[in-house]
């Protein structure tokens, strides 16, 4: 049978710390399956004649810290030539985003498997995804009206403030109802009132980790990164200078898994990471999650691989 033909949207390959990117992870695992692996950057789609193309370059992959990936040739080609796509482009999620998942969706149209489906990347924001769950949440307020975030400072005490569209722990404030800031912040994240921010409950709990559970076609991986924030800090991030620890799901995972995983799986959102603090869910990641190697490396899993049979078993079928 034929090699399955793999595209990775990705930004630059040049640039990954392959000890933690799991763009890497998959590409590894794809090769290992002896799939044919094209590299394509965001800005080398386009559309012409009504139909989307990709300039695309066949590499190889190898897991080493210096020379990690090899380019054998560069083609331009139809989306369609590919079997599956893996859209993997890091926030800011922007316009130029949003076109991208267009394209790509003009690849589904085409028969090619998106992962994710491009049309629930586009849909889903992050933060927003999680009020579809609201068992599984703190109290929480989505608004750009000042005073009704301040008034949901001085009801709960202690609250969360941050953007709908950061990443990486940017522009998280955690605020109670007599800091002398909280004008200031509120007037700042919402741009005067015209943009919409979220604030949710503290969470004590972060002392403990905030864990990023991996599901892949919504069944979760049974270990979590927990990302402990560091001295001072309230954001576990680890670009915010977290540090990671592995640790099994507890029963509570499991069960916040279990409200979220059958959508996932509806909605064509086969790799996801969702974020826990304590016994809460606070994010969504579906655009492209990461922590693939970490619990690789901590608990001898090889998740990429796990992603690629089900990838390998949507396209067989």
């Amino acid at each position: 049978m034929e090699a399955i033909k793999i595209g990775v949207v990705m930004d630059p390959i040049e640039k990954i710390n392959t000890k933690k990117d799991s763009s890497f992870a998959m590409m590894l695992s794809a090769q290992k399956k002896n799939w044919e692996i094209y590299y394509i950057r965001p800005q080398d789609l386009y559309i012409s004649d009504s139909q989307a193309h990709a300039i695309s370059s066949r590499i190889s992959v190898i897991d080493e810290p210096e020379s990690w990936f090899q380019t054998h040739n560069t083609q331009d080609t139809p989306l369609s030539y590919f079997d599956t796509i893996l859209m993997r482009q890091d926030p800011p999620f922007n316009m130029d985003y949003i076109y991208v998942t267009y394209l790509l969706e003009m690849a589904e149209n085409d028969g090619v498997l998106v992962v994710n489906k491009a049309a629930s990347i586009r849909d889903h924001n992050e933060k927003l995804f999680t009020s579809m769950f609201p068992q599984c949440c703190v109290p929480n307020l989505v608004s750009c009206n000042m005073q009704q975030l301040k008034q949901f400072v001085h009801d709960q005490q202690d609250v969360i403030l941050k953007p709908l569209d950061g990443m990486g722990g940017a522009s998280i404030f955690r605020v109670r109802a007599n800091d002398p800031n909280l004008n200031v912040i509120i007037e700042t994240l919402t741009e005067q009132g015209r943009k919409l921010s979220m604030a949710q409950q503290f969470i004590p709990d972060i002392v403990n980790g905030d864990k990023r559970i991996l599901l892949i076609d919504g069944e979760p991986v049974p270990f979590a990164l927990a990302r402990i924030p560091s001295k001072g800090e309230t954001r576990g991030n680890l670009a915010a200078g977290g540090s990671a620890k592995g640790q099994p799901l507890t029963e509570r995972d499991y069960w916040i898994c279990q409200q979220v995983g059958p959508t996932l799986k509806e909605k064509g959102l086969l790799f996801v990471g969702i974020d826990v603090i304590g016994d809460f869910l606070t994010e969504i990641n579906v655009t492209s999650p990461t922590c693939i190697r970490e619990l690789d490396q901590q608990f001898n899993l090889d998740i990429a691989t796990d992603l690629m049979n089900i990838i390998e078993k949507k396209l067989r079928a």
